[in-house]
């Protein structure tokens, strides 16, 4: 793409205006202007390009615009300090003490002061993302127009060093926009605290003493959307902000911190060959300070080890610098420490136990695989978390720089190899971008570095996951700074590389409505092949087929019935009740109402019953009309929507055989309907009558089972978690039949009675004390009965 047309992308709408005019340029450097035969024109009119045409250039691209842009950047950032200044003028009432002389406002006017402020704040974060693209996109537009004049008249003049010069002296493309995020993230966290009435206390970390367990998601971002990504995370988690441990300030905000990794291996690479494989309980070993080790920063020696399904777990143990060489040599062990906490009377007897542990596990690790320093890694970090709460923990990793740190040569060793660190570089405190370094001795990564940390129900954060799949950020599964590192300068000594090496070359930004779209299409996809579906799940009690918690499914399966659900919840023990869905929301420390009992639910109706018994209870088909428990909501989305279950074959031919079932029915109903039709001959009216009735049992059994197989189609296709069963089809076609049976049989009944009337049995005589028998073929007049009367 062209940068002209990229540059009218980019453009912010309110500052439409205020861009480069980049089409100006190229008009006054004649960019146009082409020869007959379509070539370049720059030779042939060099002779017409005038000092006149030369000054009326750099004119206009080194103070017309470059001025332009600069001041309207410097205006710009000002007014956001202002308006960041002035947000803090109206929470400061609100965080006032009793003790204060201010006057305590009340809460409503707090929640309403508050919502005004975050609404300042969320477009105070929205113009500083913006003003750092305008700043980007305007130095880019400079260098293209620069570079353009020189290729095209670069003969005679030559203008981009005096445009360097230029841009070295004016702050609108080096200005550091982090002391502002970390004003604003301030005040965020305080006004969300406000807001929920949430005060973050400190709790008890829920692993053990040096061990820690949780799933990790990494990402490389654009560095174009590195601030992006800032200002989106800093509205739900504030900016951990690094002081040393020297530093006594507390008001003093100290820059992100550069963080220092030397990554262990043994000559032979084996841990590089068990990461890249995937082998089971792959590992790895780093030593880790932050800032420069001229300082005497707390070191920290950690084994990380990731199983199969990204879950992580770290053995970790802190060493002063004087006792690393030692500790690698096995000839340091805690002694004195641990003996110090063994005969202290605080209760650290089991921490001592278990920092024995862990030093007895990192010093085998590195024996017995024979580890030695091979990989540094340098990168600066901007660490996000609520502090005391480590469900969901951020990391940005800016200016990673990966650099040798082996003696694999004997003649020319990267690091001395009596040290364990290469003191060419922390004796210099060298760093980024690490200029000195010798080619072939280093790599840097050209994207940053995004990690997510999430532990128990924060995976299920919606903001959390709304990040992952946006076009700011490229999913790296598996990414490793010490794999790439191995594989970036260690080539000619192994002989697998990691499958993200091919994708460096390529640009990772993404539009955003095309993100979206390749979203949506990927949830299509997999709600066509995870669907669960009532019927097709089997029996619940089947270990294979056990639904997921928090289904509809599975509440049934837990209670037998959907009206055991209904039951009063009064007698039941609250350690009897079931866990509460798993729905992420803050925690609260105010205790809420106990729930009243309800009342005892009254047996059904005989009405009832038969409506129940064929499916036509208005609980069926009214799911909005159950009453949830008191602090139970909805929760939008069921649990086993979210889950990749996988749909088999057999489940949709299931639907396809009970359709052939029903057109099964169809043709012998019909087919009996055509041979008594055929059969009855025309006087039998009560055949034909009847055959006309299982013609139309026969389509409407045909009808029934082309609605149903649509019916589940649909409901298959969007994991519904509605019922597939319907009686109704069957109870007409059983109870047509039925009473078309009872019909026939009534029918033919009277039919043959009233022939046995018509046609009765010969007369026979009788004796005078024999009675007469009424002979209703001889006219069955009085005359006859008074006849028979004279006779007895």
């Amino acid at each position: 793409m062209r940068f002209g047309k990229t540059l009218r992308t980019a453009v912010y709408p309110p500052w439409k205006g205020k861009y480069i005019d980049y089409t100006k340029l190229k008009t006054l450097l004649r960019e146009n202007d082409v020869t007959r035969n379509g070539e370049d024109a720059s030779d042939s009119d060099d002779d017409q390009w005038t000092e006149q045409d030369e000054e009326a250039f750099v004119q206009e691209l080194l103070n017309v615009e470059l001025d332009k842009v600069n001041s309207f950047q410097a205006e710009t950032s000002q007014q956001l300090r202002e308006r960041t200044t002035a947000c803090e003028v109206k929470l400061r009432p609100l965080a006032s003490t009793p003790e204060q002389e201010t006057p305590v406002l009340d809460e409503q006017t707090k929640r309403a002061i508050a919502s005004e402020v975050l609404q300042e704040l969320d477009n105070i974060t929205k113009e500083v993302s913006a003003l750092e693209k305008y700043s980007r996109i305007n130095f880019t537009g400079f260098l293209k127009a620069a570079k353009k004049h020189d290729r095209k008249r670069g003969a005679r003049y030559r203008v981009k060093p005096l445009l360097q010069v230029r841009l070295s002296q004016l702050p609108f493309n080096s200005e550091d926009y982090s002391p502002l995020v970390h004003r604003l993230s301030v005040m965020y966290s305080f006004v969300r605290e406000t807001l929920s009435h949430d005060i973050v206390q400190p709790r008890e970390t829920e692993h053990g003493f040096g061990r820690e367990t949780y799933s990790s998601y990494k990402f490389w971002v654009h560095s174009d959307n590195v601030l992006e990504v800032k200002t989106h995370i800093l509205r739900r988690l504030p900016v951990l902000i690094y002081r040393p441990g020297t530093s006594k300030d507390l008001d003093t905000i100290t820059e992100d911190p550069t963080i220092t990794s030397l990554y262990f291996d043994s000559p032979q690479f084996d841990l590089y060959n068990q990461k890249v494989a995937r082998a089971p309980e792959a590992g790895s070993l780093r030593l880790r300070w932050t800032g420069s080790l001229k300082d005497k920063p707390t070191i920290s020696l950690e084994k990380k080890i990731v199983t199969d399904d990204d879950e992580s777990r770290q053995v970790k143990v802190q060493l002063k610098d004087k006792h690393i060489k030692e500790f690698l040599d096995g000839e340091y062990r805690f002694d004195k420490k641990l003996l110090r906490m063994e005969d202290s009377n605080n209760g650290e007897s089991a921490a001592a136990e278990a920092l024995k542990k862990d030093v007895d596990e990192l010093q085998s690790f590195i024996k017995d695989n024979d580890l030695q320093p091979m990989l540094r890694a340098n990168y600066t970090r901007t660490a996000f978390q609520i502090p005391g709460n480590d469900r969901i923990r951020i990391s940005l990793d800016t200016n990673l720089a990966l650099i040798r740190e082996d003696v694999l040569d004997s003649e020319r060793p990267c690091r001395d190899p009596a040290e364990w660190h290469r003191t060419d570089l922390d004796d210099a405190d060298m760093t980024y971008p690490f200029n000195a370094v010798r080619t072939g001795e280093i790599t840097r990564f050209p994207h940053a570095l995004l990690e997510i940390q999430l532990r128990g129900k924060a995976h299920n954060t919606e903001w959390v996951k709304d990040l992952m799949v946006s076009h700011l950020v490229k999913d790296a599964p598996r990414f490793s700074k010490f794999v790439h590192g191995v594989a970036s300068l260690f080539e000619d000594y192994v002989n697998s590389f990691p499958f993200w090496l091919g994708e460096l070359e390529s640009d990772i930004r993404r539009d955003p409505e095309t993100a979206f779209h390749e979203e949506q299409e990927r949830l299509a996809r997999r709600a066509e092949e995870n669907i669960a579906v009532g019927s097709f799940m089997g029996d619940a009690r089947s270990p294979g087929v056990r639904p997921q918690v928090g289904s509809p499914y599975h509440q049934y399966s837990n209670t037998g019935s959907p009206s055991a659900i209904r039951r009063p919840s009064a007698v039941i023990e609250p350690a009897a009740r079931p866990p509460r869905p798993s729905i992420p929301e803050p925690q609260r420390h105010d205790t809420e109402p106990a729930p009243e009992p309800e009342e005892e639910s009254e047996p059904p109706t005989r009405l009832e019953s038969i409506f129940q018994f064929f499916g036509l209870s208005p609980q069926r088909w009214l799911g909005e009309s159950v009453s949830l428990p008191p602090g139970v909501r909805h929760p939008g989305v069921w649990i086993k929507d979210a889950g990749p279950v996988r749909v088999e074959s057999k489940v949709y031919l299931a639907n396809q055989r009970t359709f052939i079932k029903w057109l099964h029915i169809s043709i012998l109903l019909s087919s009996l309907s055509l041979g008594l039709y055929n059969a009855a001959g025309k006087h039998n009216q009560v055949a034909q009558a009847l055959a006309v009735v299982y013609t139309f049992f026969a389509i409407f059994a045909a009808v029934w089972g082309w609605f149903i197989y649509e019916k589940r189609a649909r409901l298959i296709r969007q994991r519904s978690g509605k019922d597939l069963d319907n009686m109704f089809g069957p109870i007409v076609v059983c109870i047509g039949l039925a009473v078309a049976l009872v019909l026939n049989f009534v029918f033919k009944y009277s039919s043959a009675l009233s022939q046995g009337r018509n046609h009765p049995l010969p007369n026979v005589p009788v004796h005078s004390n024999s009675s007469a028998v009424f002979d209703s073929s001889s006219g069955g007049s009085w005359s006859n009965l008074n006849q028979a009367q004279q006779v007895l």
